[in-house]
C-alpha cells in the first residue's frame, strides 16, 4: 500500500502563485507560474516557455499557438484598460447629465398637465391617494399603455436632442474561443492568461460553466426581488419626488412614470444582470473588463437564451470573452434548441473572438499522471484492504489539520443548506450515496467544494444506466472539486478508466438521448426568459429536465476520468494550499 504521508507532506509543498479570489461564488483559478510574482507582469507566452524549459510542461506545438493568440492579446491589454477608464468617466458623466435631464423634463411634463386642467377632477384627497398608490393598492392617472409608450419615447428623443448621445465604447480587442479534446490543455491555457492579467484589467472574473449559471440564476433573482412589482413603490421614487416642492397630483403622476419605466426595464432583465456580472458592486466601474469562461456549454433552452443575453450585451460593452469548450461555437447547439437566437450569439461570438482549435490528440492530465508518483488516493476495489487504507488515510489528515470532528451545516443559496456529517479543519467526509443519491445539484458542490480543502468519498460504484441521475451528479462534483482546486481521497469499486464503461446492468452510453435531471432554485424564472427572452413573475424552486446527446455524455465522462487522474499528480496536490479558498480565507 502506498505511503499516506504523501498526501499531507505534498500538500505542504511550496507552489508559487498569487491570484486574486473572484467575486461571486469565490472561485479561485489554478495558476501555472515558474518563479515568485515578478514587479513587472509577465505574459503567458513565457511563463509557458519557462514550464516548458523546466520540463514541468511537455511542448507542444498546438498549445504554442495558442500560447502566442493569448499573448497577442495581453500585449493589447494595458492600454485597453487605460481607454475603457476614460470611457467610464465619460459615462459616468454623460448618465448623470441625463438623469438630471430627465427629472426635469418630467416636472415640466407635468406641470403642463397641472395646467392645462388635466387633473381637474381628481379627488381632493390627493395625500391619501398617493399614500395608497405607493403602497401598490392602487395607480392613479395612469394613461394607457400605449399612449405612456409614446410619451417614454419622445421623452427619451429629446434627451437625446439635449444630453447627446451615448458615449461610444473604445473596441476591444478580440478575445479568444478555444475548443479542442478532454486534457489537451485549454483550462490550463486560459487560466495562464488569467493569472497574467492581475494587475492589469481592473475587472476580471473566472467562471466554471455551473457556476456561471448559478450566478445568473442568483442574480437574476435578486434582481427581480429588488424591482419587481413586490417591491414597495415608495423605495425608488423618495429621493427626489416625494419632497419636491409641487402639487401632489403632480408627486403622483410623477410617481406613475416612474413606476412606468421600471416596468419597462423588468422587461430587459438579461441585460441588467450583465451590467452587474463582472464588476464588484463594492469598487468603482472604471476600467476593462474580462471574463474567462471554462467548458461553455448550451445544455438546455435557458443556457442558450441566458448565455446569449448576457454574452451579447457584455460583448458590446467591451468586456473582452476568453472562453474554452469541447466543441466548436457552430457545434454548441447540435439539437437546434432556440436557433434563432442561438444563431444571432454566436454570430456576435465569431464577431468578437478570435476561434482556434487545440488539435493535440493527447491528453496531458494522463501524460502527468505516468510521471508522477503512484497514486494515493484514488482507491479500488472496494476490498477490505481499501477500506483499511481509506480509514487510515482519514485518520492521519485529520489528525494532521487538528480539531473535532463534528457536522457542519453550509449555506447554499436561495436559503438553502447542506448538511455534512463529518468535517473539522477545512476536511470533510461523505460517501457517493449522500452527495449523489440525493436531489442536489452545482449549488450545493460548490459550497462542499468551497469550504473544504479535503474531500473524503466513500464508496463510489461503477456506474451504469441505473443509475445515471447519480453518475451525471457525480461528474458535476468532479467539476467543482476540480475547479477549486480540492485533494479528493476515495474508495471506489473500479480504476479510473473502468468507473464509466457501465456494468452488466447496462453501459452509459446506449441511448439516443440521455435524460438527466439539473437542480436550479427558480425555474419560474428560468421558464418565463425562455418564452420571452424576460422576467415577469417571481418562481419558486423545482427543477428542469435536460436533455444532452450521447455523444455530449460522453464527452463529461471522459472530462471527469481525465480531471481524477491529473488530482493524483503532485502539481495538482502542490497547489491545494495555495490556490483552494479556504487557506486564503485563513490569512
Amino acid at each position: 500500500m502506498p505511503n499516506v504521508s504523501q498526501i499531507s507532506t505534498v500538500l505542504r509543498l511550496g507552489f508559487s502563485s498569487k491570484r486574486r479570489l473572484s467575486n461571486g461564488l469565490h472561485f479561485v483559478a489554478r495558476s501555472y507560474s515558474t518563479s515568485d510574482p515578478p514587479k513587472q507582469p509577465s505574459g503567458p507566452l513565457k511563463n509557458y516557455t519557462k514550464l516548458v524549459e523546466q520540463g514541468r510542461l511537455q511542448h507542444d506545438p498546438y498549445q504554442e499557438k495558442v500560447v502566442s493568440a493569448f499573448e497577442n492579446l495581453f500585449g493589447r491589454l494595458e492600454h485597453f484598460e487605460k481607454q475603457m477608464e476614460d470611457y467610464h468617466v465619460r459615462l459616468a458623466e454623460w448618465e448623470k447629465k441625463r438623469e438630471e435631464e430627465r427629472r426635469k423634463l418630467m416636472v415640466e411634463e407635468a406641470e403642463k398637465k397641472e395646467d392645462d386642467g388635466m387633473w381637474a377632477s381628481v379627488n381632493k384627497h390627493g395625500q391619501k391617494l398617493l399614500g395608497r398608490w405607493v403602497l401598490g393598492r392602487r395607480q392613479m392617472n395612469v394613461e394607457p399603455g400605449v399612449g405612456k409608450w409614446v410619451s417614454y419615447l419622445n421623452r427619451e428623443r429629446k434627451l437625446d436632442s439635449i444630453v447627446g448621445s451615448r458615449p461610444a465604447v473604445p473596441p476591444a480587442p478580440k478575445g479568444l474561443y478555444i475548443y479542442g479534446n478532454v486534457g489537451c490543455g485549454k483550462t490550463m491555457l486560459m487560466d495562464m492568461f488569467y493569472g497574467a492579467t492581475d494587475g492589469i484589467i481592473r475587472h476580471g472574473q473566472r467562471f466554471h460553466f455551473h457556476e456561471a449559471m448559478l450566478k445568473i440564476n442568483e442574480q437574476m433573482h435578486k434582481y427581480w426581488k429588488e424591482n419587481g412589482a413586490e417591491k414597495p413603490t415608495q423605495y425608488s421614487i423618495s429621493s427626489w419626488i416625494m419632497n419636491l416642492p409641487v402639487d401632489e397630483k403632480v408627486k403622483e403622476w410623477l410617481a406613475g412614470e416612474e413606476f412606468y419605466k421600471q416596468q419597462l426595464q423588468m422587461k430587459h432583465i438579461l441585460p441588467a444582470v450583465a451590467d452587474k456580472f463582472l464588476v464588484d458592486q463594492q469598487s468603482s466601474k472604471k476600467g476593462a473588463s474580462i471574463l474567462c469562461f471554462d467548458e461553455i456549454q448550451t445544455v438546455d433552452v435557458f443556457a442558450i437564451v441566458a448565455l446569449s443575453g448576457i454574452m451579447s450585451r457584455l460583448l458590446t460593452t467591451g468586456t473582452v470573452l476568453v472562453a474554452t469548450s469541447n466543441r466548436a461555437p457552430r457545434e454548441l447547439n447540435q439539437d437546434g434548441m432556440q436557433k434563432e437566437i442561438f444563431d444571432k450569439f454566436i454570430s456576435k461570438l465569431e464577431k468578437h473572438c478570435e476561434i482556434i482549435s487545440i488539435g493535440s490528440e493527447v491528453d496531458y492530465r494522463r501524460v502527468a499522471a505516468k510521471n508522477s508518483v503512484e497514486n494515493v488516493h484514488y482507491l479500488w476495489p472496494l476490498n477490505d484492504a481499501v477500506l483499511e487504507e481509506f480509514e487510515k488515510m482519514w485518520r492521519q489528515v485529520t489528525d494532521q489539520y487538528g480539531g473535532e470532528i463534528t457536522s457542519a451545516t453550509l449555506p447554499v443559496m436561495f436559503g438553502r443548506t447542506v448538511e455534512v456529517p463529518e468535517s473539522c479543519s477545512g476536511v470533510a467526509r461523505f460517501t457517493f450515496e449522500y452527495l449523489c443519491g440525493r436531489p442536489v445539484g452545482a449549488a450545493d458542490y460548490i459550497a462542499v467544494a468551497k469550504n473544504y480543502h479535503t474531500i473524503f468519498i466513500s464508496d463510489i460504484p461503477a456506474m451504469s444506466m441505473e443509475i445515471r441521475d447519480k453518475a451525471r451528479r457525480f461528474i458535476t462534483l468532479v467539476d467543482e472539486l476540480y475547479n477549486h482546486h480540492c485533494c479528493l481521497v476515495s474508495s471506489a469499486e473500479t480504476a479510473i478508466d473502468e468507473l464509466f464503461q457501465g456494468t452488466a446492468e447496462g453501459t452509459l452510453f446506449d441511448l439516443e438521448s440521455f435524460q438527466f435531471e439539473t437542480e436550479t432554485e427558480d425555474s419560474r424564472l428560468r421558464r418565463d426568459v425562455l418564452a420571452e427572452g424576460s422576467i415577469s413573475a417571481a418562481g419558486s424552486p423545482s427543477s428542469i429536465v435536460s436533455m444532452l446527446s450521447g455523444e455530449e455524455e460522453m464527452f463529461a465522462f471522459a472530462r471527469a476520468a481525465s480531471r481524477l487522474i491529473e488530482m493524483q499528480t503532485p502539481l495538482y496536490l502542490e497547489g491545494v494550499r495555495f490556490l483552494h479558498p479556504y487557506f486564503h480565507q485563513q490569512k
